[in-house]
């Protein structure tokens, strides 16, 4: 979960997937799959993004810095730029595109529409999509708890940009920066069994997880 702000909006990013760790050439390795996303925020609209465009994201496996905090088991996952929407050669340096055309631009959840899409609706007579490229850049810290989760904060420096829309009043140049106050930014890893799969996950995340929080900042 990430809580970000901007000059006229507070949301919430949800997002419920797989952290993967494993022992490879003697470090711990994490590798993260992604199944869904929800929004939560503080004005009447709302924002949509497909199942498929979130699995889309595929961070490369990170090696994860092992230490002990007061007796604790504590892991530090790295970012690793990736792009969404867009093919990188450098995903950390590379600029993000501006121009629908752009040859690196992929859609990356294949409804026929360059990069991404997001729907947004404002009222019943007011919505649309937006097509945005983006680089998802994240990295957390987790402590493990007495009942084996492992629970801590997540940091995020994405970038992303409009790179189109079905109408052009919700192309904006808006900047979503991460609320500094990390606890607002929550990370929650549960141990499941190597069986689940997203349609288990999400069936069991009312029981599994803590309530989504209210944007109230």
């Amino acid at each position: 979960m990430v809580a970000y702000q901007s000059t006229d909006m507070k949301t919430l990013i949800i997002s419920y997937g797989f952290t993967d760790l494993a022992m490879k050439d003697g470090s711990l390795m994490a590798t993260e799959s992604f199944c869904h996303a929800e929004h939560r925020g503080d004005q009447p609209i709302e924002t949509t993004i497909s199942d498929a465009a979130t699995s889309a994201i595929k961070p490369i496996a990170a090696k994860v810095d092992v230490s002990l905090r007061n007796g604790k088991l504590h892991l530090e996952r790295p970012p690793t730029p990736t792009g969404i929407g867009i093919e990188f050669a450098d995903p950390a340096n590379d600029a993000l595109p501006t121009d629908p055309n752009d040859p690196r631009t992929v859609d990356d959840d294949g409804d026929g529409n360059p990069g991404i899409t997001v729907h947004v609706k404002v009222t019943e007579e007011l919505q649309g999509d937006i097509y945005i490229a983006r680089r998802e850049i994240f990295q957390y810290e987790v402590t493990q708890q007495k009942n084996l989760s492992l629970i801590g904060t997540v940091t995020d420096n994405s970038e992303q940009l409009i790179i189109g829309a079905s109408n052009p009043m919700f192309i904006t140049r808006a900047e979503w920066i991460q609320v500094p106050d990390l606890n607002k930014s929550p990370i929650v890893l549960l141990p499941v069994e190597q069986s689940w799969d997203c349609a288990k996950l999400m069936e069991q995340s009312p029981q599994i997880f803590p309530a989504v929080p209210t944007v109230d900042w």
